[in-house]
């Protein structure tokens, strides 16, 4: 099973690294979930594996890749306006803005937050963005 995982995560490190320019993801507390009822999905799903093989890949590769800080309120700031609306329970999926009324999906609003985190991350020069010797190594894909 472990092998099974490791292959998957390889797969789509790799396709993610390939198709994108520039990843972002939320440094999550993968211990702290893990003492949570979410154990044992958390510790089987590997991903903090799955975040570092996206990190060492897109050094690799020249792409960009950038952590938002697990303090980054994500899913509590309004992606339209700014407007931090507080902490929610996660059974709550759906919610509006207290300020501008929009409706948001909880996973859109945050994967919103978390591009417009990263970009700003990226342009304060605190990315990942090339190998450590300097030079971008070409894929098989690359050389067609």
């Amino acid at each position: 099973m472990a092998d099974q995982r490791r292959d998957w995560h390889h797969k789509a490190s790799t396709q993610i690294i390939r198709d994108n320019q520039a990843v972002y993801v939320e440094d999550l507390a993968v211990s702290g979930l893990g003492r949570t009822r979410l154990a044992k999905s958390v510790h089987d799903a590997g991903w903090s594996a799955f975040v570092g093989m996206l990190e060492y890949k897109a050094a690799l590769h020249g792409r960009t890749f950038a952590k938002v800080d697990r303090a980054f309120p994500s899913s509590q700031v309004c992606s339209a306006c700014g407007f931090r609306d507080g902490p929610k329970p996660l059974h709550v999926r759906a919610w509006a803005c207290g300020a501008c009324g929009t409706v948001h999906d909880r996973d859109h609003n945050a994967a919103r937050n978390v591009l417009f985190e990263g970009r700003r991350i990226v342009a304060a020069g605190r990315a990942v963005s090339s190998p450590p010797d300097g030079r971008r190594r070409e894929t098989p894909v690359e050389r067609r």
